[in-house]
């Protein structure tokens, strides 16, 4: 075996080997997901397209080149010269063979590159969704719980509003409630009588400050006018 199909090799066992341990049950997918977090797979992680493409292109080139070596053989025919060199027929054969073994290598090789790769994006989806799934489960236990309370917060009140049984304890509470009710009307009415005084007076008080300015107006005028009858006269006396 060469180098390049002894390195092909050593990928694939590489590559079962890590499609083994990713599948292995008792490792969950968010320990998958804090392990491709780590700083050293942040740092790969942006290196990863252009790696998973490369090796993509490098291994369908020996895939075509193994399927071109063994239609080269498979198509070869012994002609009369075997007769005279017996083992050319089992030399064709290996030569045969090894194109074969490294056609199913290489093939095998770029399955599980693919599907290794769909394996960590089924991870990584498989946890979000773990995740997204805690996250829904905490807010529907959270909702449980306040329906919860709310329909206990109604059977207290109902049952403080009855104080008992039967159409007396209900009719009670629902005089209870009228009354609270008619307060309620009369807090409201005194509130908006007191706010229509206080409207009231706001705009006495308004009139009074634009008479008051008025008259300050008035004032300041007449003093002027005194002022300049004055001047005037002790021009003329001068």
């Amino acid at each position: 075996m060469t180098l390049q199909w002894t390195a092909v090799a050593l990928f694939l066992y590489v590559e079962m080997g890590v499609l083994v341990i990713l599948c292995l049950p008792f490792i969950s997918a968010k320990r998958w997901v804090s392990i491709f977090h780590l700083r050293i797979w942040g740092f790969m992680s942006r290196f990863w397209n252009k790696v998973f493409l490369t090796m993509i292109i490098i291994l369908i080139v020996l895939f075509l080149d193994a399927v071109r070596e063994v239609r080269k053989y498979s198509a070869k025919e012994v002609g009369t010269d075997a007769k005279l060199q017996p083992n050319m027929f089992d030399h064709l054969h290996m030569k045969l063979f090894r194109a074969q073994r490294n056609l199913y290598i290489s093939g095998f090789a770029v399955f599980l590159w693919l599907v290794m790769k769909r394996v960590v994006t089924l991870i990584n989806q498989l946890a979000a969704v773990s995740a997204s799934t805690a996250d829904l489960q905490g807010q529907a236990d959270s909702a449980n719980q306040t329906a919860k309370k709310c329909m206990e917060d109604n059977e207290m009140l109902k049952q403080a509003l009855m104080g008992g049984k039967g159409d007396k304890a209900t009719a009670e509470g629902m005089e209870l409630l009228r009354k609270e009710v008619e307060k309620l009307k009369v807090e409201l009415k005194t509130s908006a009588e007191a706010l229509k005084n206080s409207e009231s007076e706001a705009d006495v008080m308004k009139k009074q400050t634009e008479s008051l300015a008025r008259e300050y107006d008035r004032l300041l005028n007449e003093h002027q006018e005194l002022q300049n009858l004055q001047d005037s006269g002790d021009k003329k006396e001068d």
